[in-house]
């Protein structure tokens, strides 16, 4: 019995070596705005305030446009996944991109509010700010869900609609980032707050692209460092505790405006299947579906999928 002992209390004290060394290992407090914007605020990035808050963004191309192309990325993610395409389209159209509050350089809302409402009429805040009554809305992830809810607030706003792979159908995903699952898991919060391993971030990268090989260091570390931004793993964990279980997706199918569904045919978070579904709901809507590519196609592909964007909008 003794002998048990000593073996379970060494056993035990293993592991805690093992969970200390992890934790010293992977340390990672909060980084400040200014630590980070000399390497993810590059010009033409300015820092707008709006609601309280500094909003990082990108205001690009001529301004007599008179239904500038606005870019909502999606979880996790920032303004840059949107570069290839703002590369582009830049040189003829108004091209708005934006980091969310709760992630990039904007940070959290000040006030701890993140249900799709409150984004909605932070966009309409957003536009209001820069002098846009009219745009070309569009979305990849969560950002498609803010698109589209945009779309139903302020249907006079949304000249066109181009849905990336977005969410808001009941959740579906055969296949979910790490990052995502532990920022769930309420226990996790507290050593969550200041613990993130670059290997989790890249593994969940990998999980969302078609071709993981793709997959940059430096991708990488944009992805970890503006989660570091303080703030940013307090409101990714209270965006999961507010989404909402309404049932806001029956309502697609009042939107009128044309819209374009962009899919990448190996998305295991929101396969698919809710291409198709939209493209039932919307009605006249295109959908156009990359075989070979992920979640966010835009970043993994962005030539072919902005080619697509740009005869949806000359059409």
């Amino acid at each position: 019995m003794k002998r048990f002992a000593k073996v379970l209390l060494s056993v035990v004290l293993l592991v805690l070596l093992t969970v200390t060394a992890a934790v010293a290992w992977y340390w990672a407090p909060d980084r400040q705005v200014a630590e980070l914007k000399p390497r993810w605020a590059l010009a033409p990035s300015q820092f707008v305030a709006i609601d309280g808050m500094l909003v990082h963004l990108r205001d690009q191309g001529p301004r007599d446009d008179p239904a500038p192309i606005v870019l909502l990325h999606g979880t996790s993610a920032s303004l840059h996944t949107w570069e290839g395409w703002v590369a582009v389209l830049q040189d003829k159209r108004r091209v708005i991109s934006l980091d969310l509050p709760g992630f990039g350089l904007t940070g959290p809302f000040p006030d701890g509010d993140y249900r799709m409402s409150h984004y909605s009429a932070f966009l309409a805040n957003v536009l209001e700010q820069l002098q846009v009554p009219r745009a070309v809305v569009a979305g990849n992830s969560f950002g498609g869900q803010l698109a589209w809810q945009f779309a139903l607030d302020h249907p006079q706003r949304v000249e066109r609609l181009v849905l990336v792979d977005a969410a808001g159908y009941p959740r579906n995903a055969t296949s979910m980032p790490i990052g995502f699952r532990l920022a769930q898991i309420p226990a996790l919060a507290p050593v969550m707050a200041n613990v993130l391993p670059r290997p989790m971030i890249e593994a969940s990268i990998r999980n969302v692209y078609g071709d993981p090989g793709q997959v940059s260091d430096e991708l990488i570390d944009r992805y970890y460092e503006l989660t570091l931004r303080a703030g940013n793993r307090d409101a990714l964990r209270q965006r999961f505790i507010q989404v909402e279980a309404g049932q806001s997706y029956t309502r697609i199918s009042e939107l009128k405006m044309p819209t374009l569904i962009l899919w990448g045919g190996r998305d295991e978070l929101i396969p698919p299947v809710n291409a198709e579904r939209f493209k039932r709901d919307i009605k006249g809507s295109r959908l156009v579906l990359f075989d070979e590519l992920g979640h966010v196609p835009q970043e993994e592909d962005p030539a072919r999928t902005v080619a697509v964007l740009m005869g949806f909008l000359e059409g």
